[in-house]
């Protein structure tokens, strides 16, 4: 067999421990929602059991497999997955792609807060089957929230030390996970092997039209519970590749079938013999387990539920990276803890979700309470991720007409899902969607105020200053500034630049030196590229640099910087900057100062009312966003801040009338 057509176990278990964690930990909760949304044991029958396996099974196979695994993943941007690789894939086909993109991402966001505290949560409920700690405490929720609020401090604390260590036991510990689900599954669906029938689609039909269905549709809300891991397993991609998911993806679904399959097949037990009618908050993933295994399927399930916070987490600091680097959000501190490309850690990012998955754990304080907040905000992104997947096909020059069936299909599915979860919004949906609504928000306000920016930004020619640049630099009577002054520019189109950094440099501070910078910072479609443009003007003392950076390259401006002059004396096209004094005998490159121009909206500028709400908003988070100096890689280069008002449209007109007399 080829190199190319080998499938490392290494990478199948990698994959496992990355990409499934979240839909790995649905059986802990999928079925314990249905029965308790039902009304209980007493309230299901085995066509009731049948109808619901049915749906599970085929909610699986519609989304999960169908058009994440077998659609979805072939919209990879580079290897690249999620919501924001696609739209960078179909951004050139309309302005409008942006409104998708932003409410799908924020909808995964809002779901990353939710899906640790449930899933812990139910989790270490768990332990109320195991005798001992049943005749302690009793049914006391409060002992449970401690354990669950001390697991989620000791998660969210170790971002930032990174996950290399522990992510290389997130494979196999996934994968003895999933054939535990598997094995258990097996050993009660052996005992009754007429669930199989369940795998008949007409069960999940009549199920919806059944009376003993007290919900009717609206149990799709909780159905879709087992399948809320697709989006993720589509963002996470770019971690594992896509092989890696077709090859892994058939045994993960067999072992989750095979486990809801056991429980359905305990539940239809359990109602037959009138067993368990009275039992309150009754889990059948733990009855299932073989007498004596509670205890270890209580760590096993703590184990597996951490392991699919972490990967969450993980997707989404990944995710708001990639925000920040299509200027959908504002600029954050980035940290790179471990010794791969895509592991990213935003301590802020990460201190917000602790604080809103406790507060939630607190809030609600069992999983039944939180399960009704879950999965809502999920519906969501997948419906938005269909619009996108459209636009893919069209632009892969599929049939319009195959394009349109196709994801007309997924989405009226989904719109199901969606109107079913809709009805848990008053009953703890509302959460989901009142983060989802504030990250849109945000997203609104860079978006649009980005775009007044560039839409209203005053900019010259640069070739038309060379003249009072070459005089600057000669003229000995003004102090030298630094031997590199290098400007930021956020926009730089042919030799035109923001008329602010000509200002700086020769109205606000005469600024010689010997060398004059202007760095663009171009995010590109690809993910890790790393390249650079640079015109010189047919100088020696003005260089134009368009850095070309993929959205998951880490924005080290200096570094590239340092690197760019070198070439070019290389070249030829620059001098060498000889120092006289330097710790680096024959050093050849100079000093550099970084002129980083702080701007504050114009009093003399007029804008329409939403306009300069818009702008002002922009501004007061970008104040307490990262600095500049952060998001370059600047912390240890020479910096030098200006504040100048930032004028945008049309200045305002003075009438002042003149008087005689003082």
């Amino acid at each position: 067999m080829s190199k190319k057509g080998k499938l490392p176990a290494a990478g199948l278990l990698v994959a496992m421990g990355v990409v499934y964690g979240d839909i790995g930990t649905s059986p802990l909760y999928v079925m314990k929602a249905i029965v308790e949304g039902n009304g209980g044991l007493q309230t299901i029958n085995q066509d009731f059991i049948l109808g619901t396996i049915s749906l599970i099974f085929w909610t699986l196979t519609l989304l999960t497999t169908i058009k994440y695994v077998l659609i979805a993943l072939n919209a990879d941007n580079h290897g690249e997955g999620g919501i924001f690789s696609l739209y960078t894939l179909v951004r050139k086909q309309g302005k409008y792609l942006i409104i998708p993109a932003m409410i799908g991402g924020a909808a995964l966001m809002a779901d990353g807060v939710l899906t640790p505290a449930v899933t812990v949560t139910t989790a270490i409920e768990g332990l109320r089957g195991v005798p001992l700690f049943y005749e302690t405490f009793g049914n006391n929720q409060n002992v449970i929230i401690i354990i669950t609020l001390v697991i989620l401090l000791v998660l969210f604390g170790l971002q930032r030390f990174g996950t290399d260590v522990v992510g290389k036991a997130f494979g196999p510990v996934m994968f003895l996970w999933f054939t535990f689900l598997g094995s258990v599954g097996l050993m009660n669906f052996s005992q009754d092997l007429s669930m199989i029938r369940a795998l008949n689609p007409m069960y999940a039909i009549q199920l919806i039209l059944n009376p003993d269905n007290h919900l009717g549709i609206l149990i799709l809300g909780n159905i879709f519970l087992a399948t809320t891991g697709a989006e993720a397993l589509y963002s996470d991609m770019g971690h594992v590749g896509k092989r890696n998911i077709y090859f892994s993806w058939p045994y993960i679904k067999v072992c989750l079938i095979l486990n809801y399959l056991g429980q359905g097949a305990w539940l239809n037990n359990a109602v037959e013999e009138g067993l368990y009618l009275e039992v309150e908050n009754l889990n059948p993933f733990f009855m299932i387990l073989p007498e004596g295994w509670l205890v270890f399927g209580v760590l096993f399930a703590t184990v597996a539920a951490v392991i699919a916070s972490q990967a969450l987490l993980s997707g989404s600091f990944t995710l708001v990276s990639e925000a920040i680097k299509l200027r959908l959000w504002p600029r954050l501190k980035l940290l790179y803890p471990g010794t791969t490309i895509g592991q990213v850690y935003i301590p802020s990012i990460n201190f917000l979700l602790w604080l809103a998955c406790s507060t939630i754990v607190l809030t609600f304080q069992t999983s039944t309470h939180m399960e009704a907040a879950y999965g809502l905000s999920i519906t969501i992104t997948m419906l938005m991720t269909t619009i996108l997947l459209y636009f893919y096909l069209i632009k892969e020059k599929h049939s319009k007409i195959w394009s349109l069936l196709i994801t007309t299909f997924f989405a009226i599915i989904e719109s199901i899902f969606f109107l079913s979860s809709a009805s848990k919004f008053f009953h703890g949906g509302y959460v989901a969607i009142l983060m989802a609504i504030m990250i849109i928000i945000v997203m609104t306000i860079w978006q649009w105020g980005n775009s007044i920016e560039e839409r209203e930004a005053e900019e010259v020619d640069l070739k038309t200053f060379i003249p009072q640049l070459e005089a600057l630099r000669q003229d000995q009577s003004v102090p030298m500034f630094q031997t590199n002054a290098v400007f930021l520019v956020p926009r730089m189109e042919g030799d035109l630049i923001g008329k602010q950094f000509l200002y700086s440099i020769l109205d606000k501070q005469p600024k010689r030196a010997k060398v004059y910078w202007f760095v663009n910072v171009v995010v590109t479609d690809e993910p890790y590229t790393q390249s650079y443009a640079v015109d010189t003007l047919g100088t020696d003392f003005i260089v134009k640099v368009k850095l070309y950076l993929g959205f998951r390259v880490n924005q080290e401006v200096n570094v590239y910087i340092r690197q760019i002059i070198i070439d070019l004396m290389k070249e030829g096209r620059l001098p060498e900057q000889p120092q006289r004094y330097s710790i680096m005998p024959g050093r050849k490159v100079g000093d550099f100062q970084f002129v980083l121009i702080q701007e504050s909206l114009s009093n003399n500028t007029e804008l329409s009312r939403w306009e300069r709400q818009v702008m002002q908003a922009k501004l007061f988070i970008k104040r307490y966003a990262t600095t500049p100096e952060n998001w370059f890689g600047l912390e240890y280069s020479e910096i030098k801040r200006e504040l100048v008002p930032l004028v945008i449209g049309k200045v305002r007109k003075t009438h002042l009338t003149k008087t005689e007399k003082i």
